[in-house]
């Protein structure tokens, strides 16, 4: 569904990006890890769009949409979340969901009866959706971050951290709800630092560091990769790690 072939996004003389590759296969939740700063939501945002790329290709349902504008990219069927939700402070609830609405219905009463639905599958209360978005808790704006995204009817979803700042029971919500994402046909790509959560969710699972993708692979696969426990934890950790490894081996 998504291929991504040596992409680079260099801001300066960083390379944010260096020469990334990846694929995502349709009806699966795949995840993007990595320590901070690797260049994971650079790499969303030149996805889904929102940065021009300096060298590379980026593949949607076999067509070329590298350079493409977010809108046009947005009626092929992809969007993304962003970390820091900004919904329309000034709408209420059901209204911002309503602007991804528009997108596939054009009459503001269609509009706001899909919203509603779309409301209901990411469990937002009918109570409240007359309310302003501004009102809205961290779990709250979440949620709405999804609806707005899923309004779009999208066929592929980039989700940006979106169980950052949830306690542990908003996050077995919201791993429930990618689910019911999924089940329901949509096929996503996360980024997420709620590694329980990415184990759990992912069949496969991609980690970048310093803007290079270095280890790809099943979560099993990579939770013993030992480049994986060096980008996360250091050279030290990754030695130390190894080492209790050989000598549990040793007494098994």
């Amino acid at each position: 569904m998504l291929k991504v072939s040596n992409l680079t996004k260099i801001f300066g003389g960083l390379r944010a990006v260096d020469d990334a590759s990846l694929t995502v296969d349709e009806g699966r939740i795949v995840a993007l890890i990595g320590p901070n700063g690797a260049g994971k939501t650079t790499l969303f945002a030149c996805i889904a769009g929102f940065h021009s790329v300096n060298e590379g290709k980026v593949e949607f349902q076999g067509h070329d949409i590298t350079g493409r504008a977010v809108h046009e990219i947005s009626r092929l069927g992809m969007v993304r979340t962003f970390q820091i939700t900004q919904p329309f402070a000034k709408l209420t609830v059901l209204e911002n969901i309503a602007v991804g609405s528009h997108q596939h219905h054009a009459r503001r009463s269609d509009a706001l009866a899909h919203a509603r639905v779309i409301a209901q599958r990411v469990g937002i209360p009918s109570a409240m959706l007359d309310q302003p978005a501004a009102e809205l808790t961290v779990a709250g704006r979440k949620r709405l971050e999804l609806a707005r995204t899923l309004a779009t009817e999208p066929k592929l979803l980039l989700l940006d951290e979106v169980m950052a700042g949830l306690n542990p029971q908003e996050i077995l919500d919201i791993i429930a709800i990618i689910r019911q994402i999924r089940d329901g046909g949509v096929t996503i790509l996360l980024i997420e630092h709620v590694m329980h959560a990415v184990m759990s969710l992912s069949e496969h699972i991609h980690v970048l560091s310093y803007g290079k993708i270095i280890a790809q692979g099943a979560p099993s696969e990579i939770v013993s990769n030992r480049d994986v426990v060096e980008a996360y934890l250091g050279r030290g950790a990754a030695d130390h790690m190894a080492a209790v490894q050989v000598q549990g081996a040793h007494h098994a």
